[in-house]
């Protein structure tokens, strides 16, 4: 499942989170019964066994990419420390929302939060380079460059946390009604975009029109707007391909996201736990991003090929050395305002381009 499809969960699902409505109609007929148990009853089994507990949260439902993400990890720290470590995840906003994860775990609210970087430039800006038009392929590559790229440059804005995993989405693709194979047929073209996706487009000469995910595909079908430039597993989350039959195989750009913990809470851990986590860093972005490649986009185009018939559309060698050429003043743009603050702009890009072209071999 996406995280665009998050937002639409959530108005379906109200305060019940990622189960929706059956879970919080359950939720009414259980609660007397619940009340009466004794509370140690309640707790999860690893939480009662473990030495220390950790809560974990994300403001997305659970069965999105990254709500896997956390469900394995807190596994794999459980299964690796032999029990001694629990971790509770508390996804779909039930512990902290998008805008307060980060503020929310350095003042303890919980002890990891999994937020989004590239929903927040300004407090992460040498992060957010990560998120220009610079050509990952899928998000196997760009997650494993995203960890490697921290683990090297250890950005300050990350001074406060111990930074546990990091990954990203599939890059961006133009998913339309009628073809986009060239810059003539892009032209003037109303697309719903986010975040860099925006300029991205208008620098390619389409009009990008922003809006929330859920309100697209009534858009699409009354003609406010002719597709979207999004990661392809809405496709099927939102039953696109039964009208956009579309996508130019030209992938754009990517959301970065960061699991941290405060710093000092990590430092107080055991040696042996947080070797387990440090362990685990280079695993999750590799994890991650293969999952979400091959079970949440893999199988969405299959699915718009087998059902809907869906096209993809290559654009000739010439084509693309266009498109990127006009991409690239967003990249020069970006270094320029990062060397101005004082930040390694330039070799981050560089050093970026060498390790995206490295894991596109391995």
């Amino acid at each position: 499942m996406s995280i665009e499809r998050a937002s639409k969960q959530a108005v379906a699902a109200g305060t019940a989170g990622a189960g929706g409505g059956v879970v919080a109609r359950r939720s009414v007929v259980l609660a007397g019964a619940a009340a009466a148990l004794p509370a140690a009853m309640l707790m999860p089994r690893a939480a009662m066994a473990a030495d220390i507990n950790l809560t974990y949260a994300f403001f997305a439902p659970a069965g999105t990419f990254p709500g896997k993400q956390m469900a394995h990890w807190a596994d794999e720290v459980a299964r690796r420390t032999k029990g001694k470590v629990g971790v509770k995840t508390f996804p779909a906003g039930t512990l902290l929302g998008a805008r307060d994860m980060y503020d929310g775990v350095t003042k303890g609210v919980a002890d990891i939060g999994l937020g989004a970087p590239s929903y927040d430039p300004g407090r992460f800006p040498l992060t957010s380079g990560v998120s220009l038009p610079v050509g990952f392929p899928n998000a196997t590559v760009a997650s494993r460059v995203l960890w490697e790229l921290t683990r090297e440059f250890q950005p300050k804005e990350f001074e406060a946390f111990k930074v546990i995993a990091m990954f990203t989405n599939e890059p961006g693709y133009i998913q339309s009604k009628r073809p986009v194979a060239n810059a003539a047929q892009l032209a003037g073209m109303k697309l719903r975009a986010a975040g860099t996706g925006v300029p991205v487009l208008a620098a390619l000469g389409a009009a990008p029109v922003g809006m929330p995910m859920p309100e697209v595909p009534q858009s699409v079908q009354t003609g406010v707007i002719e597709g979207t430039m999004t990661s392809r597993e809405v496709l099927q989350d939102f039953k696109l391909a039964e009208t956009l039959k579309y996508v130019t195989d030209y992938p754009t750009v990517v959301v970065a996201f960061a699991a941290v913990m405060d710093r000092r809470k990590f430092e107080a851990l055991p040696a042996d736990v947080k070797k387990v986590i440090d362990d685990l860093g280079p695993e999750m972005a590799l994890w991650t991003g293969r999952y979400h490649d091959q079970q949440n986009v893999g199988a969405a185009l299959d699915w718009a090929k087998k059902e809907h018939k869906l096209q993809i559309l290559s654009l000739t060698k010439e084509e693309r050395a266009a498109w990127d050429a006009r991409l690239q003043q967003m990249n020069a743009d970006w270094v320029k305002e990062m060397s101005a603050k004082g930040l390694p702009a330039e070799k981050y890009l560089a050093r970026l381009r060498e390790l995206r072209d490295q894991f596109m071999k391995s």
